[in-house]
């Protein structure tokens, strides 16, 4: 992975990150450019990107929050933003196409756990499909059920990485 970057995203990203976005989630699920555009200018600190070759091929966000649980209206609500929180809520994880199953969103995955645990967070949580349970379970995560989650009419399992 020589000549590959992990820094945290800019609005200068916003349209790198709004494509990446559209070719990994479907429609209903997919976070739009408004959605991106609020995130980085509101908690940019919670926005990864891996970058090659200065394309943008993986990224990481979310939120910190006080909340335990990450609920829907987080991916919209700035509001229950809390840059002292203690808990790292997890947006998105997406790597383009041609760049899965290559270890990028794994090795930013472990940057953005790295980077929490030194922020003296209690933890990481996300929701995820039941086949990607075991690929997040490899980092240490735990599947707590099925979430209260109805985003893009799926059904999502919360997964906790406590410190």
């Amino acid at each position: 992975m020589q000549g590959v970057i992990i820094r945290n995203a800019d609005i200068s990203d916003l349209d790198a990150v709004t494509e990446l976005e559209s070719r990994c989630f479907p429609i209903a699920e997919a976070a739009d450019r408004k959605a991106f555009e609020l995130r980085l200018r509101k908690y940019p600190e919670c926005f990864w990107t891996t970058e090659n070759d200065k394309q943008i091929i993986c990224m990481i966000n979310g939120m910190t929050t006080y909340e335990k649980d990450l609920c829907d209206e987080m991916y919209e609500d700035s509001e229950l933003y809390a840059p002292d929180g203690n808990w790292l809520m997890l947006f998105g994880v997406a790597a383009l196409p041609e760049y899965q199953h290559k270890g990028y969103a794994s090795q930013l995955m472990w940057y953005v756990i790295n980077e929490t645990s030194k922020q003296k967070r209690r933890g990481i949580v996300l929701t995820c499909k039941e086949k990607l349970i075991p690929f997040y379970e490899k980092f240490g995560y735990v599947s707590e059920g099925i979430s209260d989650s109805v985003h893009g009419d799926a059904v999502w399992y919360q997964m906790r990485l406590t410190f």
